[in-house]
């Protein structure tokens, strides 16, 4: 089993920076992708950035140019620098790990979420 520990988050003003990190340990396969999600009150949790181990990066479009997913594969950790912030980006965001290790012995799929954290925009 895998599991996910975030940190980072919080309360900034409008155009302020943050950085979130979300650290991987257990049974990992050297290939995965991990990346952060995020939901809004009322709205369904979607997509905000991936990046698979081999460096394939993801972006939901409301933010390309100011976000930037990155990740240190020997410490199984991915960061997202949160640049340029608006009242919008307000939203839990959930750090996301997968894995599909298909018929290697040793490692099973996994679809691991974390516990979120609060991102706060003010205008």
């Amino acid at each position: 089993q895998v599991q996910l520990m975030e940190s980072g988050g919080g309360l900034v003003q409008a155009g302020g920076s943050l950085r979130l990190s979300c650290a991987a340990s257990g049974n990992i396969y050297k290939t995965n992708t991990m990346g952060w999600y995020r939901q809004a009150p009322g709205s369904q949790r979607e997509l905000v950035a991936t990046m698979t181990t081999g460096g394939t990066t993801t972006y939901a479009d409301s933010v390309k140019g100011r976000f930037t997913i990155s990740r240190d594969n020997a410490k199984n950790t991915v960061y997202l620098q949160m640049n340029s912030l608006r009242p919008e980006d307000t939203a839990v965001y959930y750090c996301n790990f997968k894995q599909s290790p298909s018929g290697i012995i040793g490692y099973s799929a996994q679809n691991v979420w974390g516990q979120g954290t609060q991102v706060t925009v003010s205008s």
